[in-house]
């Protein structure tokens, strides 16, 4: 919500049915279908499902799913497109999250807790209190025990690649293959804490959290931000000069989109929206990064679309009741592949559709000029 954050909820809620460009009231209207069509739930197993990743080819999509009998956390699935066939990768044991495909390799990444002892304790005291008929908002815990494997789908093997005390998960892989981009929150834990730090851990952990990178062996990490906030969902853009990725204020309520250089430079703010805005992920274009936020209502989350230099307003994808995020599309574009609650319930399933790129051109086009961020 994880879905790579605490906030993916799918919480119901209505969306206005019809709105033009925010910002200006002679901007062209748009509508879902405009974007959106032959819109079909693609996963139904399991309690929720989500964050699907294109393999290079796009015939794959490996997710997360709550569906594995004696574990009610996150297991981690490649789905073959052309088949229908679903195969297991995590082992099956533990929360896993944010899978991703190495380029040019028969390797996946993807983070775990199975390495913890505690692992089967904490799936029995979640089953019994699920058993018990009590019930709680959905919520991402942020581990510490959460580490970065690699999986070879060959061989089977799995290597563990990073250790340090502290959430590690997040992780994409850059478009050669040859480094991964990952979100940390082990500067909470690798020094002497003061009490005003010890407080703050205690009260939000997530605060802690900064994007690093890494070599695809484990090797090389280094830490590319040091804000305090919650800085996650890193992701290369296509051609690999830039990442980007949401960076949330201290109190979790505002995240806007960023994009900066490998090295951790040129950090750049693309939205200024006011609300949650996460989950970003460029289109192969390179035009314009899809994303989420609740501007329209806390708990009403849409697809919005902004451009690659983040000079125009947001232009919204999504107008169907119920929660849409994690937009990632198709390596050739033309597909979206994203998690809703569209179908009922509170539980989030991957949709795809086909999207329209030249009606997605002439919005950005349309959109009226970013508004200057509130001092």
């Amino acid at each position: 919500m994880t879905v790579r954050t605490a906030w993916v909820a799918a919480l119901l809620a209505a969306p206005l049915c019809s709105i033009v460009l925010l910002g200006r009231q002679d901007a062209p209207t748009y509508q879902e279908r405009d974007f959106l069509s032959r819109v079909r739930r693609l996963t139904v197993d399991g309690k929720r499902a989500g964050e699907g990743y294109w393999s290079p080819d796009g015939s794959r999509l490996v997710f997360q799913s709550e569906r594995e009998p004696g574990n009610p956390f996150y297991q981690i699935y490649v789905l073959d497109l052309a088949s229908g066939e679903t195969t297991r990768i995590s082992n099956g044991l533990g929360k896993t999250t944010c899978a991703f495909f190495r380029p040019g390799t028969d390797e996946i990444e993807f983070a775990s807790t199975h390495a913890d002892p505690k692992s089967k304790q904490y799936q029995d005291e979640e089953l019994a209190f699920r058993a018990s008929g009590k019930e709680r908002r959905y919520a991402w815990d942020y581990d510490p025990e959460m580490d970065i494997y690699r999986y070879n789908q060959k061989s089977g093997a799995m290597t563990r690649l990073t250790t340090a005390k502290g959430y590690d998960a997040e992780g994409s892989y850059s478009p050669d293959g040859q480094s991964i981009v990952f979100s940390s929150m082990r500067s909470g834990y690798d020094h002497a804490l003061s009490d005003k730090e010890k407080a703050a851990l205690a009260e939000n952990p997530s605060n802690f959290a900064d994007i690093y990178i890494m070599k695809a062996d484990g090797t090389g990490q280094k830490r590319l931000t040091d804000v305090f906030g919650y800085d996650g969902g890193p992701f290369f853009t296509q051609d690999g000069k830039k990442i980007v990725w949401r960076r949330f204020d201290e109190q979790g309520l505002i995240a806007d989109v960023w994009t900066m250089n490998p090295d951790g430079s040129g950090q750049t703010q693309l939205t200024t929206f006011g609300s949650m805005s996460w989950a970003p992920y460029m289109h192969p274009s390179g035009e314009y990064i899809l994303f989420a936020s609740n501007k329209l209502g806390f708990e009403n989350f849409e697809l919005f679309m902004v451009d690659a230099a983040g000079t125009k307003e947001p232009v919204r994808v999504t107008y169907t009741p119920g929660f849409d995020s994690l937009p990632v599309p198709s390596p050739d574009g033309k597909t979206l592949a994203w998690t809703s609650t569209r179908a009922g319930g509170s539980g989030g399933q991957i949709f795809l559709a086909q999207w329209n790129h030249a009606k997605a051109m002439e919005a950005i086009k349309n959109a009226p000029p970013r508004k200057p961020a509130k001092s």
